[in-house]
């Protein structure tokens, strides 16, 4: 079984309103990323929040089973990924997938691929490509949860990669939304 962990902790302080709750096709950001992680694989989930949790909280209407809040959230994306990590601590998992809540635009289909690869190739890290260059979301096994609690702060999930840069299994994809980090109204603006 694998935990789907959002990442939706930081103040989007360049999109002026919380990214997890921005309108995306007939949904918002985080809605589309619960929605297509779920799988048969993944058995539980968790939303990482920090900056305006209490107001994405309420209006997604999240189960407060999911709900992680991350006090240290100004640290960056790995004090998340270290939250998400200790609320799993009394839940066996074979490992996480870690979807970052601006980078919205991928797909079930894409996740089920990354998943199946995940339990066929044996490797503790899966990742999808587009063109080469490698994106979001990505598979950690429960093998790598002690490096990812220990990676140094100002590298983060990367050191981890990087440290098992053989271990790698890359997923190429058609998705370019695997690289693309909504982060800004403009970019928002000329993507969707």
């Amino acid at each position: 079984m694998l935990a789907a962990v959002i990442l939706s902790a930081g103040a989007s302080s360049r999109m002026g309103r919380p990214k997890a709750l921005i309108p995306f096709r007939e949904s918002t950001f985080l809605e589309h990323l619960l929605q297509v992680s779920r799988h048969p694989k993944v058995g539980v989930t968790r939303v990482v929040l920090g900056s305006a949790g209490n107001e994405i909280r309420s209006l997604a209407k999240l189960d407060p089973t999911v709900v992680v809040i991350n006090p240290v959230w100004e640290q960056g994306q790995l004090s998340s990924i270290v939250a998400a990590l200790l609320s799993l601590s009394d839940t066996p998992t074979d490992g996480m997938l870690l979807c970052p809540v601006d980078h919205p635009l991928v797909t079930a289909s894409l996740i089920a691929k990354l998943v199946e690869m995940f339990y066929s190739s044996g490797k503790p890290i899966v990742l999808p490509t587009f063109n080469g260059r490698r994106g979001h979301p990505v598979i950690f096994s429960s093998t790598l949860y002690t490096e990812l609690l220990n990676a140094p702060a100002d590298q983060g999930a990367r050191a981890v990669v990087w440290a098992h840069a053989a271990d790698v299994e890359e997923v190429p994809t058609e998705e370019e939304g695997i690289l693309l980090n909504i982060n800004s109204a403009d970019m928002l603006h000329h993507t969707l």
